[in-house]
């Protein structure tokens, strides 16, 4: 009544009849206009309080890093140019290789043969 043209006020009491509730935001907002009115009964405000203190406050979480899914073995990259540079066609480096671009991880047994081809050429 102390507002009859506040669009605030009428919005908030249109949300309240719609979903029976107002938000603490909203609440706060609500309280700090109802403290500006002179002759209104400090027990309707401090109900207003007391609401406003039982409500959760919600935080907002920080955004995560935004990362890479996956990461490239420096090492296995280094193993396969050294084996490809010995021979070009060597088929199953190539598959490994065309893997290692696709940012496909790259298995224990594929690792581990990596590694023997790797001795065998490093001979």
């Amino acid at each position: 009544m102390a507002y009859p043209v506040s669009s605030f006020i009428i919005s908030l009491y249109k949300q309240y009849q719609q979903r029976g509730s107002l938000s603490k935001k909203q609440l706060q907002g609500l309280y700090d206009k109802a403290s500006k009115i002179e002759g209104l009964a400090p027990g309707k405000l401090a109900a207003v309080e007391a609401i406003i203190k039982r409500m959760p406050t919600r935080f907002k979480s920080a955004m995560p890093e935004n990362k890479p899914l996956y990461e490239k073995d420096e090492e296995a990259g280094g193993m396969i140019e050294f084996i490809l540079s010995k021979n070009p066609a060597h088929k199953r480096a190539l598959f490994l290789k065309s893997k290692y671009d696709n940012n496909e991880t790259l298995t224990p047994v594929e690792v581990s043969e990596l590694k023997k081809f790797y001795a065998v050429f490093s001979k």
